[in-house]
């Protein structure tokens, strides 16, 4: 099996990226996920994962941000809209684009932890790659002004050290 890992300009790749977003999330959908109302921020970089067979598998967006912690400024790096083809899960595809995407975070000095916000089937996923949930409160930009981010389960991985509990401003969009 050959595959082909790129870490391009958020930008610049989203024309590659979202067809692949708009088949996992489609507008079709039976149901809208819970989080559908959330404005959402635009990755700085993008991990897209090809095979010669099959085209664009997954996605993952990478977003770097200067957050507080409890009041402290951090820098901080971000994972989101992770996605894999339907008919291509279970390969590894996921794993890989988010080993990808930390290496990416980990190469930025400066990154102290990352942030991803998941969907309640997704939890094991992240637990078994050492991310960890956040048990305090999350807070972020949205049209009408700060709010408490309450759609999603934020889990933390640590590059330098991750915090468990405080309050985390995203200072912005979520991701």
């Amino acid at each position: 099996m050959s595959i082909e890992i790129d870490i391009l300009n958020g930008d610049a790749a989203w024309p590659i990226a979202q067809p692949l977003l708009s088949a996992v999330w489609g507008r079709g959908a039976a149901e809208k996920p819970s989080w559908s109302h959330v404005k959402w921020a635009h990755a700085d970089l993008r991990v897209l994962i090809e095979t010669p067979e099959d085209g664009l598998v997954c996605h993952v967006g990478i977003y770097f941000r200067t957050i507080t912690w409890n009041g402290q400024k951090a820098h901080v790096g971000g994972i989101g809209g992770v996605c894999t083809r339907e008919d291509r899960r279970g390969r590894g595809y996921a794993t890989m684009a988010i080993d990808a995407a930390v290496h990416t975070m980990r190469a930025n000095e400066a990154v102290r932890f990352a942030i991803l916000f998941c969907e309640p089937h997704n939890v094991a996923f992240y637990e078994a790659r050492k991310w960890r949930a956040f048990t305090g409160d999350i807070y972020c930009e949205q049209p009408e002004g700060r709010a408490r981010f309450t759609d999603l389960a934020p889990y933390l991985f640590d590059i330098v050290r991750a915090p468990t509990l405080g309050i985390i401003d995203l200072c912005g969009l979520p991701w």
